[in-house]
């Protein structure tokens, strides 16, 4: 418990850190923007590659969500934090794609082909120890229905809270609980072992009754 106190604390440093980054930024200081991107930018892409399962896109994504989030600093006013923020603006770069995508013809279904994606990636990296699992597992969340993904990602992966997690999908604290436990079910049904939440998460899935996603 004591380590997951410490963690939480590291986090909510990091977090204040990136937040103060990201007001300097919007005030026109050029070292705290590339500190701000530097901070965020594995999340990020991270989160991008989760939500689409495009591995090589997922630079170009991340390219247009710090577009975006840099071009609208200067009206961040620091009342959340600036990663939730990033993160929030980041999906909403996947949502407009997805939906410029669906208004042109089709030409080829690759978007849930997490193997081929990652052979375009670098067929080296198939050599790397574990690199096999690791495509499975991510095949695995690649399955799961978009808003289930959304959420495991954000909490398990990314390690934001429930209520982060929620500002960042625009829904209630209550469906992210029900979304991440309804994605930890389904994984573990298909790939993975359950284990056991960490000591924050623990508490927070304990917190409320689960409503339906």
């Amino acid at each position: 418990m004591r380590t997951g106190r410490s963690d939480a604390s590291r986090r909510s440093r990091n977090d204040a850190e990136i937040t103060g980054w990201a007001l300097a930024a919007g005030g026109g200081d050029r070292r705290a923007t590339e500190l701000f991107v530097e901070a965020t930018y594995e999340d990020v892409r991270r989160f991008l590659v989760h939500l689409t399962t495009d591995v090589p896109g997922a630079d170009d994504l991340a390219q247009e969500t710090y577009l975006r989030a840099l071009t609208s600093l200067s009206g961040f006013a620091g009342r959340s934090c600036a990663r939730t923020w990033l993160l929030a603006i980041a999906r909403r770069v996947v949502v407009d794609g997805i939906r410029r995508a669906s208004a042109r013809p089709r030409i080829a279904d690759t978007a849930d082909d997490w193997l081929a994606a990652a052979d375009r990636a670098g067929a080296a990296r198939l050599h790397l120890p574990g690199f096999e699992e690791s495509v499975a597992f991510m095949d695995a969340v690649g399955a799961l229905e978009q808003g289930r993904r959304q959420a495991f990602v954000l909490t398990r992966l990314l390690g934001l809270s429930y209520g982060e997690a929620a500002d960042v999908l625009g829904c209630p604290v209550g469906t992210i609980r029900s979304r991440v436990a309804r994605a930890r079910r389904e994984l573990a049904a298909v790939w993975l072992d359950e284990a056991p939440l960490p000591p924050r998460e623990a508490a927070e899935e304990g917190a409320g009754v689960l409503v339906a996603a």
